[in-house]
């Protein structure tokens, strides 16, 4: 443990799709290692290392259970068992697939239709996982603040240590980091173009994986676990 600073729990693709959003973002999450980026060839190599900076040291993933320090009394060794026996019962989640789309400022791969199964998937791991989660500082509250949140994200902040999960959760694997409208209608169709080819119809959430914060930064992928319940 002593390698890594924090946890999270994420849905990572696996084959072709996997293999293009790391090139995309330049971060191999199997590895831990930043790998060359590759993108539509259309899109110069600078640009793609700008608009991924911000998502790079994530990796290519849809969070289930946001980043966390372990809390005190928990190893690793225990995190690891608990989700293990977790995806043993947890029912595999679908959606009609998955597009590229504008999520506020960034773009994302998101589910085709509403991704209810996939969010009642997401609250349960964020619920039955969270004794291994340490309180957030109050350093780490005041930085998801900053972002100005509704009265209700303020609640979930408090009862689950990220403003974004419950029925504030929505499915998405991160692209870009924050752009410019000009920025979002350009890069768009030509990102659209470039995933089409190697996104899942239908999409099915049929595995997690535990992730580990390196030190040195950015994240590494501990385990994968299928779902089989």
């Amino acid at each position: 443990m002593a390698d890594f600073v924090r946890f999270a729990i994420y849905y990572l693709p696996s084959g072709a799709l996997a293999e293009r959003g790391a090139a995309w973002l330049g971060w191999n999450l199997d590895r831990g290692a930043p790998v060359a980026h590759a993108g539509p060839e259309s899109v110069s190599r600078d640009v793609i290392t700008a608009v991924t900076d911000r998502p790079r040291r994530y990796g290519f993933h849809a969070t289930l259970k946001p980043p966390f320090r372990l809390a005190q009394g928990h190893a690793l060794a225990d995190l690891d068992a608990a989700c293990r026996a977790l995806a043993a019962v947890l029912p595999v989640a679908t959606a009609s697939g998955l597009e590229v789309t504008r999520l506020g400022r960034f773009l994302a791969l998101t589910p085709a239709g509403t991704g209810a199964e996939i969010g009642d998937v997401a609250a349960r791991i964020v619920s039955d996982l969270d004794a291994f989660r340490a309180p957030p500082t109050e350093a780490e509250l005041d930085r998801r603040r900053a972002a100005g949140l509704s009265p209700r994200q303020e609640a979930v902040l408090a009862r689950w240590g990220y403003p974004y999960v419950s029925e504030e959760f929505r499915f998405h694997m991160t692209l870009t980091g924050p752009l410019e409208p000009a920025e979002i209608d350009d890069l768009h169709p030509r990102l659209s173009a470039h995933f089409e080819p190697v996104l899942p119809r239908p999409f099915q959430l049929d595995e997690i994986a535990l992730l580990g914060e390196q030190e040195g930064g950015g994240f590494r992928c501990l385990h994968r676990y299928a779902v089989t319940g």
